[in-house]
């Protein structure tokens, strides 16, 4: 029955997550957008991660912050330019090479039970037109503002926030599943329990008549 419960959270937390992709260039800077409402609900604890974001913190974990203060950042490359007061907790990384493509994961730890913002992005990285590289060398490319594709700091914040809009509303949904579906996993615990206990009533009945008759 554990195995059940923690087979059942770790879907949970799948089916739960907001996905993104988004798009970026060799050798330019690329904003993986994540988000929350700071002033609503303070400073939270959030984290970064290679891969799909798990039932619990963030796997192969790349940044961590707790309360707002950042304590790990796994690489130079991993910067995060957004403001953190404002909860603009967007991921940038520089000069993107073709093996930071994939799955990154964005956790903000939200007070209460399965309550956790979580987005998944895919990132994908594709070569520079020939246009750009051959403009590179002339080209400042800051990390608060990024060219040909990549996010401004505006519309990284918005994409954020509509993706934390979105993950509101499905995680009203989400926690109505949670309630529904651990119910019925007590309810099915309680039955199976029911079960395995009838047997051995008939057996001690059974026997206790055994006796009787040899008496």
């Amino acid at each position: 029955m554990r195995g059940m419960f923690y087979l059942f959270l770790s879907v949970l937390s799948q089916v739960c997550a907001e996905a993104l992709k988004v798009s970026g260039h060799v050798g330019h800077n690329v904003t993986l957008p994540c988000a929350y409402d700071a002033q609503a609900r303070g400073l939270l604890s959030f984290c970064w991660g290679r891969g799909k974001v798990p039932t619990l913190k963030c796997s192969n974990r790349i940044v961590y912050a707790k309360d707002g203060a950042v304590g790990f950042i796994s690489e130079s490359r991993y910067q995060l330019l957004g403001q953190l007061n404002d909860g603009d907790v967007s991921l940038t990384i520089l000069n993107v090479q073709p093996d930071d493509a994939g799955v990154y994961g964005c956790r903000v730890e939200l007070p209460g039970w399965f309550n956790d913002y979580k987005i998944n992005i895919i990132l994908a990285v594709e070569e520079a037109p020939l246009e750009q590289l051959a403009t590179q060398a002339s080209r400042t490319v800051t990390p608060l503002r990024q060219q040909d594709g990549d996010d401004t700091t505006l519309y990284r914040k918005g994409r954020a926030e509509d993706a934390f809009i979105a993950f509101r509303k499905v995680g009203n949904i989400c926690r109505v599943a949670t309630i529904v579906s651990l119910t019925v996993l007590i309810i099915t615990i309680i039955m199976a329990s029911k079960k395995q206990t009838r047997p051995l009533q008939r057996l001690n009945t059974s026997t206790m008549e055994n006796v009787y008759e040899m008496i």
